[in-house]
């Protein structure tokens, strides 16, 4: 079972900060082997949804309000660590983020961009893919909303 904890930037202990950026990094650029730029200026907008198991953590997202980043309410930067995965964790980091948008954002639509290879998953959230697939990154991404 996972400990969340929401913080915002400012909330967030430099330990923290670190090892969620180790965390997108390791899967985003490492183990995806794509070259982009993480850290884009949005976090100190973005709620930050952080996934602790035996103190570590090990799933992640981010989240906007809506206007922040799209139109509604977003999820993002959605991570769970490799040796995690088998665990469903995934699951639980994305339902708290959902809980944390209507908790703090007091709005249920959520837009994502996610990656196509997981669309089953956000599927079985509750989310619809909406319009053509595209690449973001050199990855195919497509866009989904959960009303």
């Amino acid at each position: 079972m996972l400990k969340i904890e929401v913080k915002t930037f400012s909330e967030l202990t430099t330990q923290e900060l670190y090892n969620l950026l180790q965390l997108r990094s390791e899967v985003f650029v490492v183990e995806q082997d794509c070259v982009y730029q993480d850290i884009d200026g949005k976090d100190q907008k973005a709620l930050h949804v952080l996934g602790f198991k035996n103190n570590k953590i090990i799933a992640y997202t981010r989240i906007f309000k809506p206007g922040d980043y799209f139109e509604y309410a977003s999820i993002g930067r959605v991570v769970v660590a490799k040796n995690e995965r088998q665990f469903k964790y995934g699951y639980d980091i994305m339902n708290a983020s959902i809980e944390a948008i209507k908790t703090h954002y007091k709005v249920s639509k959520i837009k994502i961009s996610a990656q196509c290879y997981l669309k089953q998953f956000y599927t079985n959230l509750s989310f619809k893919a909406i319009g053509e697939e595209y690449l973001e990154d050199d990855i195919p991404h497509i866009a989904m909303i959960k009303e």
